[in-house]
């Protein structure tokens, strides 16, 4: 009897060991998982509750990531603990809050997605595995069970066109560089950034094995990039076959488009996915999105089209379904109207600004939403990864609950975070996946009460105020707005006498008093002395006073353009020099954070590089994508120069600063002339990225003090 018990104790010791939840709180705070009891039971619907048994917190939940979405929202609103981006390890207090009543939250919304391909580049181009872990943890604990997960894609890829009888040569001549798999993977250019070295492939493949194992423990459904009639551009010529010339993105070629109709598609698909298959296993969901970003489709047949995409993934899993992007005109209507409803599913990518769903007062308005096609209520937010306080935050709200109270709500099973950049805006994204698990319509401002308590460990009302001021100003856009994302920086942009936006589509407007922004961070600088140390108030204190920075900056410019206008050289010189200082001044506050530095990015990239060569093709990579983007035409006359925009240190100080004090200098120096000297700004840019500065990942100052004293001088 006794090594009966003893047996069972170990049988139970084990058990609970290889519990995946037990494992993420384990790794959030060591020690942590003893304080819970993990309870997975079978259910109908998708749930969680949350209840106390012997001392310890119960979380009840029908599926692993139910059940990390339960100790989330146990950590929030009992424990006051917030996990974020910049909050993946913590502390939690050696008694943890009792749950008093126990607590049910239960959902119809059966998807919760995650990613975009542009976040693949814009944000994660360079992560290794440590960084993926806490990632994959992320996504748990924030209930996202199926995001985009196509590491490797290029090394199936790889293989795929040797098979196809293309050299090693032609291959990397087809395959992009490290900071822009997604635009390749979504059909919009070939080669740009590479060639990549053999390394590349391997370390991706392991990679990709080790993201996905992670996420099926969890019950997390990766979508992989499925097959949709990508070729190499010179695949007519090469293999004989029937294709499409999709045109020209942004001054790139775009690859070629398979005919449906040419017998080799089938044959190409068969290949492609036996070759995912065999790296990564077969996925339940795979993402295809042909004709993206104004792809030409003449004499392409859609109805066919969407068919043979279809047909293909099926062929490797019937079980599989179709995931697509609503981007702009896609998916087209003629190419999902006759497929099977069940088997698709749409991400409505821009739901909070440009829903295509239904809703007849969006600028993309589908009459007839998906076609009766299932559908995600997404929020983008964020566009280039660019840094800045942005967001519609009762609108998001609002809007979904309207979604579902529709008839197109029929087909709403879930929503979706499909930025282009993450590690910004936390609460934007707090409240997104949130969604589900809330029955009915609430205010940001009663959220906002919970978010300030659990996301500095206590309520204080400085801070409460200060974010209901930014939630009525700059996370106030106005609903109908289209805008792309934050109000972009004028310290980013190339210099000239009429700078407004950063980026060419942007679609800025003054929606909200700079001077809002700027008493809010006062509000936030009021209380520094009682944070001091707090990982989650030092954060937003430095990301919300940038943003004050930022605006001070902007008025300033117009000071200066004024002035050179009035012809008043003191002043312009006065002002100009302010201006500059603003952004010296920026640029030491963001030194206070890994999360603001460039080097952080850089340093990832050269990290993964196993020789000399390939480190510099890696930084060389992380450099030109946040700044000139592409070659002199796709940046100047494609309009893709500064899309991925940064406010970090580092990247202020020696290139944006270099900008702007050439341009400052030429004003000064032609005062007295009728046209100013033209500047080829694209040559500077192109200097800095191929210079050898080495910028580190360590971080300068002490965030409070350097806060302090900046705040002085513009408050």
């Amino acid at each position: 009897m006794k090594y009966f018990n003893l047996l069972w104790v170990l049988l139970i010791s084990v058990t609970m060991h290889a519990n995946p939840v037990n494992d993420l709180l384990e790794r959030l705070d060591k020690g942590a998982s003893r304080h819970f009891i993990i309870e997975k039971v079978k259910a109908d619907a998708d749930f969680f509750e949350l209840d106390s048994r012997n001392g310890k917190i119960v979380v009840r939940g029908n599926n692993y990531v139910n059940l990390a979405a339960g100790v989330n929202w146990y950590l929030k609103y009992y424990a006051h603990v917030n996990i974020s981006w910049n909050n993946m390890n913590v502390k939690l207090p050696n008694v943890l809050p009792e749950v008093k009543k126990a607590e049910r939250h239960e959902t119809n919304m059966k998807f919760r997605y995650d990613l975009n391909y542009c976040t693949h580049s814009y944000s994660m181009a360079f992560w290794d595995w440590e960084r993926w872990e806490k990632e994959i943890d992320w996504m748990a604990l924030h209930g996202i069970n199926m995001p985009l997960s196509i590491v490797g894609t290029e090394a199936v890829w790889f293989n795929v066109l040797k098979k196809l009888g293309y050299n090693r040569d032609e291959i990397n001549e087809f395959i992009c560089g490290p900071g822009f798999f997604a635009w390749w993977l979504m059909n919009n250019l070939e080669g740009w950034g590479g060639p990549n070295p053999d390394s590349w492939y391997t370390q991706r493949i392991a990679l990709q094995k080790k993201i996905v194992k992670r996420m099926r423990e969890l019950g997390i459904e990766p979508v992989f990039a499925g097959y949709s009639g990508m070729v190499p551009n010179n695949a007519k010529e090469k293999l004989q076959l029937n294709v499409s010339n999709p045109g020209l993105w942004c001054g790139y070629r775009r690859p070629a488009f398979l005919q449906p109709t040419d017998p080799k598609f089938k044959v190409i698909a068969d290949l492609y996915y036996e070759e995912m298959t065999r790296l990564f296993g077969k996925a339940n969901y795979y993402s295809m999105d042909p004709f993206h970003e104004g792809g030409n489709v003449a004499g392409v047949n859609l109805d066919e089209a969407g068919k043979a995409i279809m047909s293909a993934m099926k062929k490797c899993n019937p079980n599989a379904i179709w995931v697509a992007q609503a981007w702009g005109g896609n998916p087209r209507a003629e190419m999902i109207k006759n497929l099977k409803r069940g088997d698709m599913i749409v991400l409505d990518l821009f739901s909070e600004s440009r829903p295509q769903w239904g809703d007849p007062e969006s600028t993309w308005y589908r009459k007839n939403g998906f076609d009766g096609h299932d559908w995600l209520y997404c929020m983008l937010l964020n566009y280039g990864g660019n840094v800045g306080l942005h967001g519609k935050m009762q609108h998001v709200i609002d809007e979904y609950f309207k979604a579902k109270s529709t008839p197109f709500g029929q087909t709403l099973k879930g929503v979706g975070i499909t930025m282009e950049g993450i590690e910004n805006n936390p609460v934007m994204y707090e409240l997104l996946c949130e969604l589900p698990w809330h029955n009915e319509k609430f205010s940001k401002d009663e959220w906002l009460k919970d978010y300030v308590t659990s996301r500095y460990g206590r309520f204080d009302k400085s801070l409460y105020d200060a974010w209901i001021q930014l939630s009525n100003s700059i996370y106030n856009c106005p609903a109908l707005s289209t805008q792309q994302g934050t109000h972009e920086s004028v310290f980013c942009a190339r210099p000239s006498d009429k700078v407004y936006q950063v980026s060419s589509w942007s679609e800025m407007n003054d929606y909200y008093d700079p001077m809002e922004v700027i008493e809010a961070a006062r509000k936030f600088m009021s209380v520094a002395d009682n944070f001091i140390g707090n990982n989650n108030y030092e954060y937003d204190m430095v990301d919300i006073l940038r943003q004050a920075i930022a605006e001070k900056g902007r008025l300033v410019y117009k000071v200066m353009m004024s002035a050179k206008n009035a012809k008043e050289k003191e002043l312009f010189e006065e002002a100009s020099k302010r201006f500059m200082n603003l952004l010296d001044m920026q640029d030491k506050l963001l030194g206070t954070r890994a999360e603001f530095c460039l080097g952080t990015w850089t340093n990832r990239a050269v990290n993964l590089g196993k020789t000399q060569e390939e480190k510099n093709l890696y930084e060389w990579n992380a450099k030109v994508q946040i700044t000139t983007w592409g070659n002199r035409t796709a940046a100047n006359d494609g309009g893709l120069r500064d899309y991925a925009h940064r406010e970090w240190s580092g990247l202020l100080k020696d290139f944006y600063a270099m900008r702007w004090r050439t341009y400052i200098d030429n004003v000064i120096s032609n005062w007295n002339s009728a046209k100013d000297n033209q500047i080829d700004y694209y040559s500077l840019e192109e200097k800095w990225v191929n210079s050898p500065i080495h910028y580190s990942p360590d971080t300068k100052g002490n965030p409070v003090k350097v806060a302090k004293d900046i705040s002085k001088q513009i408050f």
